[in-house]
């Protein structure tokens, strides 16, 4: 009669094996998310507050601490990549706010758009818009972003707050930065975003606006040249315009990232745009565009 031989410790797994066979490899997961909303326009003088910026992977903006821990069962969770606000289109325009972008159950708020000398103060938003004149920047949204700066003398505009500092405040001499946004290595490299935009400069010291905050903030115009709008999937505000109360930059389009276990599948609908890349044991997913408000994931 054949004898066969099985070590102690394969015992153990084994059995190990068998009691967890029922449940391992199936919902729930564990989930780590960053969710950016899309940075507020520039105006003619303050700079775009960036999109609110949450997240389980770090550190959340406004100066929060890291989300509680996700856990998401087998369905269908929304999903939703919000776009940046437009700038300032004229002197008897304002910009626009951003738009929110949400995923499952967590959502965050579009950045303010800056203040203009026909609209001074900076809107509220995610991040707030940076003010103009001597009148202050928007609020941030707790947990997401932080206020826009407040401007000084007539035509020093303020930076847009960032999800990682308030923006800076125009000076007698020199307009405000953007505040700078929060850092997060969900992705496997460290990847800053939600940077507030730059105010512009009219006629003022110094040869360009204010600098767009890190991760990407718009740079601030000065006399209408040189500005730049908020970047791409980053939640980043615009940039000031700096001349005539005539036009400010975009802000920039926000982003949804998550992870899954490798064994786990994500089946999007048709109108959202992705990536994905395995980092470790996960699946990333990174979501840089939706075509409407009713897009969806479908997790199993």
């Amino acid at each position: 009669m054949a004898v066969t031989s099985m070590a102690n410790s394969s015992i153990r797994d084994f059995v190990k094996y068998n009691r967890m066979s029922g449940s391992f490899g199936v919902p729930p997961y564990a989930c780590e998310y960053v969710v950016v909303a899309g940075g507020g326009g520039g105006a003619g003088y303050g700079g775009g507050g960036a999109g609110g910026y949450r997240t389980n992977a770090g550190t959340s903006g406004g100066g929060s601490a890291s989300e509680a821990a996700l856990s998401l069962g087998a369905g269908v969770y929304s999903i939703i990549v919000g776009a940046g606000g437009p700038g300032q289109s004229g002197a008897t325009s304002t910009g626009s706010n951003g738009n929110s972008s949400a995923f499952a159950t967590f959502s965050t708020v579009g950045g303010g758009t800056g203040g203009s000398a026909s609209d001074a103060v900076g809107l509220p938003g995610g991040s707030g818009g940076g003010g103009d004149s001597d009148n202050a920047g928007g609020e941030g949204t707790a947990g997401q972003g932080f206020a826009g700066g407040t401007g000084s003398v007539e035509f020093r505009g303020a930076g847009g707050g960032g999800a990682g500092a308030v923006g800076m405040n125009g000076t007698s001499v020199l307009v405000g930065d953007g505040g700078a946004g929060v850092a997060s290595s969900i992705t496997g490299s460290s990847v800053t975003r939600g940077g507030g935009g730059g105010a512009g400069n009219f006629n003022q010291s110094g040869t360009v606006g204010g600098a767009g905050g890190s991760g990407g903030g718009g740079t601030g115009a000065k006399n209408g040249s040189g500005g730049t709008p908020g970047g791409a999937n980053t939640g980043g505000g615009g940039g000031g315009y700096g001349y005539g109360n005539a036009a400010g930059y975009a802000g920039g389009s926000g982003v949804v990232i998550f992870t899954l276990p490798t064994h786990g599948t994500a089946t999007f609908s048709a109108g959202v745009t992705q990536t994905s890349a395995i980092v470790g044991t996960n699946r990333v997913y990174t979501v840089t565009a939706t075509s409407t408000t009713d897009e969806t994931v479908t997790i199993s």
